[in-house]
């Protein structure tokens, strides 16, 4: 397996190198976010090894610019353990977390779950009420006919299915649509909720006035 590892940490990143070869995978160490970024853009990854603090910027920045891409699972390695910075890391697009200092042998399981789980999700059809849809492949239709979304779009409707039937807040909307260039106002959410409802139907995503969106799977 290919993997990214995105540490500025001497001593944690030549650890995490050493086991990674031990265990039979090919790395590419880099230090900062802006070294990542063309590594991603030359190479194809099957899993990503990030720190939260880099020199030019948090993994939780870079986590919701890739978040809308069908990429490589991410595992965060943080100092801060706290429930709210691991609530922030996850919800920012993270498959898992691992506070420091942690266990190499624990890394490699928790690479291999991570691994395994993204596998199962990304060949996952999901069929509801006459919608076929395929997220790996960006394949929808509707009554037997293709239907066309955008990539932001498909974002939040990723949102959607992520836990399909439970309830998404705008906050978490906001952050899947972040990478967009325009700003993101307050009433953003609502109005990709609309378009999304007109291509797959009204009543397949219900709206719960001040907490959020969920899909309708009956």
């Amino acid at each position: 397996m290919r993997i990214l590892l995105i540490e500025n940490d001497e001593a944690i990143g030549s650890a995490v190198q050493y086991r990674m070869i031990a265990d039979g995978h090919e790395i590419d160490w880099v230090k900062t976010l802006s070294q990542a970024r063309k590594h991603e853009c030359t190479g194809s990854y099957e899993m990503i090894l990030l720190d939260n603090s880099l020199p030019d910027g948090n993994g939780i920045d870079y986590l919701r610019n890739r978040r809308r891409l069908n990429s490589a699972p991410t595992i965060v390695m943080t100092s801060h353990t706290e429930i709210s910075d691991r609530i922030k890391v996850l919800g920012a697009g993270a498959d898992d977390y691992m506070g420091k200092p942690f266990s190499m042998n624990e890394l490699s399981a928790r690479i291999g779950a991570a691994v395994c789980k993204r596998e199962y999700l990304r060949h996952r059809a999901f069929e509801i009420a006459g919608l076929i849809i395929v997220p790996c492949d960006r394949r929808l239709s509707r009554d037997g006919r293709a239907v066309d979304l955008t990539a932001a779009e498909w974002s939040v409707l990723d949102c959607l299915l992520e836990q399909p039937g439970a309830l998404v807040s705008d906050d978490t909307i906001v952050d899947a649509l972040c990478s967009l260039d325009s700003e993101i106002g307050s009433n953003v959410p609502e109005l990709y909720i609309c378009r999304l409802q007109k291509k797959i139907g009204e009543r397949q995503i219900e709206t719960i006035p001040g907490l959020g969106y969920r899909l309708v799977l009956s």
